[in-house]
């Protein structure tokens, strides 16, 4: 696998990005120009940026060898510019793209600032490669001759090319030209090939095209390819791919959140979780490597239903638990994936981050933190226990079953001798509060004459026993926390994956298996150290101030709503024996 580590900045690429940015902020506070037609500045090429000391590092730069589905040939003139120029150039017939930014629908709303059309944007949205590897506690903690298999992981709310016709007043800030899927498309495959992950977790992905365009074009890329849609009418889903040269699949699971009858669990989101076994060279053996479970997901958004978006969350452990836990009672490395519409430090984060909530009497709406509706009269409260116990999940986010195993000499009854219990005493008898009806209620019913005696009452030799859940308290045991520390240092800035209405926040994450650290309840929180799994390195995301300048997401040059997500992983190899 090709190394991330050429994804560095020098400093003397870091000392131009940091003059460019300089200038486009005073470009960004100037008056606004009219301009007729779109010209590109002339920009320095790959190459000179290379000489300075530095490769095509951490601003996208669209490859020009890729392949994608339905998209428009680039001319000749135009692979001769700057590589990075060529993301302006994918709509089709190469139709030029007015920078005026447009109003905002609501009063008060962020209003980006004018942005002069000779601004690149790669520059404006450059992104740093942060290398975790050589941190001093991590070189104390792991021997320089452990191997490890490398491999990185993306997680991509893609914008559903359905959602953003339904929802066009959520894009009024962008030219109707860069929201056209024919020009989304080949931005995004850039995007992702660019990057080269061995594992893919998309959100948002549109049924028609994901087979037709999406499918085919991860085919050729290497991928193996999983897909769920959403229930109901919904035409959008989630998907995971990873690269078969890298991984094998030991099984896959698509989840359902909706269950009829179950207003905490009404809604049509789903999620996948898959169990991959990294694929060693050749003559190694094969188990000298931990299978990895991937789970992909994306939550409900309606910040008023937390209720909802716990349940969900519930559910998709309880299958991860289920297909991560290993036959000695413990885990397998698990990475969590997706959109989960909730922000840093809510409850529902700090959930999956400390491993517990008491969400008891707490507001639904609090459980994302998107949104302050305390000033509402009747705000919906959680109460104990969240979802009922037909559900089959615990409150320690764990299936029923296999929490409680039937022993395997349980005896089975057969059909007939159940039936014999069909006219029993018991079951002739009238409920004490069944309302009196004369000709209704009133009757006994006789038993047949063909019907057999019952026979006396067996007991069950291995009753399922009843797990009690009234605690207000749900746990779970896989021990995650965060690849992202969603603040920016050197900006002094939370970092953002997405800016609905034009503000900036933080809803896309990658969890990881790590080791608890003993931290004597600091605050609350747990905090993690590198285990088997082992964070190698990250792709930096970027502040609200500085999506502000390129006018916001979806923009010409990222084509989503949502910023990508990249880490790259190390997975202990326990031995090098070669199999004889």
């Amino acid at each position: 696998m090709t190394s991330l580590s050429d994804l560095n900045s020098a400093p003397e690429v870091t000392q131009y990005a940091g003059e460019h940015l300089t200038e486009l902020h005073a470009l960004a506070s100037s008056e606004p120009q009219d301009h007729a037609v779109t010209e590109l500045a002339e920009l320095p090429t790959e190459e000179t940026v290379a000489e300075a000391g530095s490769a095509p590092s951490a601003a996208l730069v669209p490859q020009r060898d890729h392949q994608t589905a339905g998209c428009a040939a680039v001319s000749v003139e135009l692979q001769n510019e700057d590589p990075a120029v060529l993301a302006w150039s994918l709509v089709c017939d190469e139709e030029t793209v007015p920078m005026e930014p447009h109003a905002w629908p609501i009063q008060d709303m962020v209003q980006f600032s004018s942005l002069r059309t000779e601004v690149p944007y790669h520059e404006v949205l450059w992104r740093d490669w942060e290398d975790l590897s050589a941190k001093p506690c991590e070189l104390e903690q792991v021997s320089k001759n452990t191997p490890l298999f490398e491999f990185r992981v993306m997680s991509y709310n893609i914008l559903a090319q359905d959602l953003v016709e339904q929802s066009l007043d959520l894009y009024l800030h962008c030219h109707p030209n860069i929201l056209n899927w024919n020009y989304r498309l080949p931005n995004l495959l850039q995007e992702i090939q660019h990057w080269d992950p061995d594992v893919l977790c998309l959100q948002e992905v549109q049924e028609n095209h994901y087979w037709e365009q999406l499918e085919p074009t991860f085919k050729g890329m290497g991928f193996t390819c999983f897909y769920k849609r959403r229930t109901g009418k919904k035409t959008d889903g989630c998907a995971v791919c990873y690269k078969h040269s890298r991984f094998q699949l030991i099984s896959f699971s698509p989840i359902e959140y909706f269950r009829p009858g179950l207003d905490i669990l009404n809604r049509d989101n789903v999620g996948l979780v898959l169990l991959l076994q990294p694929v060693l060279p050749e003559g190694l053996d094969p188990k000298a490597v931990s299978p990895l479970c991937v789970a992909n997901t994306h939550v409900l958004f309606n910040p008023r239903r937390g209720d909802i978006k716990l349940a969900q969350m519930a559910l998709l452990l309880a299958e991860i638990d289920k297909i991560a836990k290993t036959t000695e009672g413990s885990y397998y490395p698990v990475i969590l994936c997706g959109d989960l519409n909730s922000v840093p430090d809510s409850p529902l984060y700090k959930f999956i981050q400390n491993g517990e909530l008491s969400y008891h009497g707490m507001p639904a709406w609090k459980v994302s933190g998107q949104e302050d509706f305390s000033q509402q009269l009747y705000s919906r409260r959680m109460l104990a226990p969240l979802w009922p116990s037909s559900l089959g999940v615990t409150d320690n986010c764990q299936y029923i079953t296999l929490c409680q195993p039937k022993k395997q000499d349980r005896h089975k009854y057969s059909r007939d001798f159940l039936l014999q219990f069909h006219y029993c005493d018991l079951a002739c008898q009238r409920p004490a509060h069944l309302v009196l009806l004369e000709g209704v209620t009133d009757a006994k019913p006789d038993r047949p004459p063909h019907w057999l005696k019952p026979a006396a009452m067996v007991k069950d030799p291995d009753p399922q026993p009843l797990v009690p859940r009234s605690s207000g308290i749900i746990q779970h045991g896989l021990n995650l926390t965060s690849v992202y520390s969603h603040f920016l240092p050197q900006r002094g800035r939370p970092e953002v994956t997405t800016m609905p209405m034009g503000l900036g926040t933080t809803v896309d994450y990658i969890f990881y298996s790590a080791e608890p650290v003993e931290n004597k309840n600091r605050g609350g929180r747990r905090l993690y150290q590198d285990g088997a799994l082992k964070l190698l390195g990250r792709l930096s995301l970027l502040s609200e101030d500085v999506l502000l300048m390129a006018n916001g997401l979806p923009n010409p040059f990222c084509s989503s709503d949502h910023l990508c997500l990249l880490a790259s992983f190390g997975l202990e190899i326990t031995s090098l024996r070669e199999v004889n």
